[in-house]
């Protein structure tokens, strides 16, 4: 499941074609993979991966950009080792599809909320952030999914507000969440319950990145934090002995790659290549160098508006 500058890039050329234009608006940041040497080598020499080089043309050898909010650590953040580059599950995964298909990878951080909104402009060509792949958010955006979604909830230890889910527990409590998160119209559907029940309304607190979130709760401004139950577990351990979640929620949606409407050749390519990852079992494997659950990985499917 975080923020960031934007940067001008041009948008995707009408044939598939892809130039972009990016310049930084403040700060340095992670352009694109510059190893001459793939990460994956196996990959990349396979014959699904080979063809499919050789089937979209208009990708190999260009730079693509991924707008990502680089703020959930296991999944994309900026590295401890060197706060040049990015890294986690969502970086790898990224730059796993780059080399299948042929082409490098740059970084576009921005605010979660303007995620959608950088794909949409073509000043990123497409989106891999931890991004849950609902009907409403595909209305902006076709999405390949890769992973179920398990959230946790996030409390102070010992939970002293009992909250058991996004559930009526809520009411009378403060949730952070990052703006633009799926779980803020769930959070806010229990006040209905709340109100029937004669207790207070369930509110919300909005953040722009994870961290704000969770000083929230450590600072006693809020209760609770919703979010990938990877990232809630990572806050845990984090700060042994402050936090806890409270319980994990199996939400009806899948993480997804968020890819410009209407480009098919893109989306089919970008399919094809995540077939390839899974069938190859790199996916667990970046699971496991992530610490995320690799019950969760699940086939590509399409989420995208009737």
């Amino acid at each position: 499941m975080l923020n960031r500058l934007l940067r001008p890039a041009a948008l995707l050329a009408a044939a598939g074609a892809i130039t972009l234009l990016a310049s930084a608006c403040g700060g340095s940041s992670p352009a694109s993979s510059t190893s001459s040497a793939p990460a994956y080598p196996a990959l990349v020499s396979s014959p699904a991966c080979t063809q499919l080089r050789s089937q979209n043309p208009d990708l190999a050898g260009k730079t693509l950009t991924n707008a990502i909010n680089p703020h959930t650590p296991g999944y994309e953040s900026i590295s401890v080792s060197d706060p040049t580059k990015y890294e986690g599950f969502d970086v790898d995964l990224s730059e796993a599809i780059g080399e299948c298909l042929g082409f490098t990878v740059k970084y576009l951080p921005v605010a979660f909320d303007a995620l959608l909104p950088t794909l949409q402009s073509g000043q990123a060509n497409f989106i891999i952030s931890d991004i849950y792949a609902t009907k409403e958010r595909a209305a902006s955006a076709d999405f390949i999914t890769y992973s179920k979604v398990f959230d946790g909830v996030l409390v102070a230890a010992g939970n002293p507000k009992k909250i058991t889910g996004i559930d009526d527990s809520l009411c009378g409590t403060t949730t952070a969440l990052n703006k633009g998160f799926v779980e803020v119209p769930l959070v806010d559907a229990q006040n209905t319950k709340c109100a029937s029940e004669g207790k207070p309304p369930a509110q919300t607190a909005l953040f722009d990145n994870n961290a704000d979130c969770v000083q929230a709760i450590l600072s006693g401004r809020a209760d609770a934090y919703i979010n990938d139950v990877n990232t809630v577990n990572r806050f845990v351990k984090d700060q042994s002995g402050k936090l806890a979640n409270a319980t994990t929620l199996h939400l009806p949606y899948s993480i997804g790659i968020g890819v410009p409407k209407g480009q098919l050749p893109i989306r089919k390519a970008f399919t094809a290549a995540l077939t390839q990852i899974q069938t190859s079992g790199l996916q667990t494997q970046l699971a496991q160098k992530w610490q995320l659950d690799q019950s969760a990985i699940q086939a590509p499917s399409l989420v995208t508006a009737s």
